[in-house]
């Protein structure tokens, strides 16, 4: 019997340390992020998992996500910014805009989103969050509970339109630190290539596919991205 109890304890305890490592995984992962499992990706190609404009894995900034249809095809975006900048910037012409709905995790119509604009949780490549979704009354329950105000798409936009240089400028900066991070990174840690990317999600494919620096991820991949598209 005491063995009994004992196994029975010891099953417990693996299944609360269980239950504690789960929630200790998901502390860690940023607000924005899903598993990539649950991501709905819609662009083509070995470079699908990362924004076409600033290079950052889709997933981890799945919350923010915007998708768009183009003349080559379809393109996904880490954020409305980057969605902004590759229309009004680089002068993408862009239909059939979609944005990730925060309950479903389903990319929905921009025009039938409710966004909250302004909450506590952390932006994506800006400096006031945006978060999307399909019902008004679980934009309401998320305003409600982390603070913002619900706007229509074509407000947000306007918005972010009006604030594309400033965030651009503040965006380059953060970029700069992480080139000069890329570079120690990939020197001390990665094979070498000349090849030549026309951005970082095209330089973190190539890396990633050629394992140039092992299995190597996140914030490291990403500064490696950015020094190999820029120097």
């Amino acid at each position: 019997m005491k063995k009994i109890i004992l196994f029975g304890l010891s099953l417990i305890l693996l299944a609360t340390t269980a239950v504690a490592n789960e929630q200790a995984k998901k502390k860690k992962m940023r607000y924005q992020a899903v598993p990539a499992q649950k991501a709905t990706l819609v662009q083509k190609g070995d470079a699908k998992a990362y924004c076409p404009v600033c290079g950052m894995t889709l997933p981890m900034f799945y919350k923010t996500n915007h998708a768009a249809s183009h003349a080559k095809g379809e393109s996904q975006y880490c954020s409305i910014h980057c969605l902004v900048e590759d229309k009004n910037a680089n002068g993408k012409k862009v239909n059939n805009l979609k944005v990730v709905d925060n309950t479903s995790l389903k990319l929905i119509p921009v025009k039938e989103a409710f966004y909250v604009v302004g909450s506590n949780k952390p932006a994506t490549m800006a400096m006031v969050s945006k978060y999307a979704f399909a019902q008004k009354a679980d934009a309401q329950k998320f305003a409600k509970a982390n603070g913002g105000e619900i706007k229509s798409f074509d407000d947000v936009y306007t918005m972010v339109s009006a604030e594309l240089k400033k965030e651009s400028a503040m965006i380059a900066k953060r970029q700069k630190k992480m080139q000069m991070m890329g570079g120690k990174v990939y020197n001390k840690m990665c094979k070498k290539t000349d090849k030549k990317f026309n951005n970082t999600a095209e330089a973190k494919t190539f890396v990633t596919k050629n394992k140039l620096c092992g299995n190597m991820k996140g914030k490291n991949l990403q500064a490696v991205g950015i020094y190999l598209s820029r120097r």
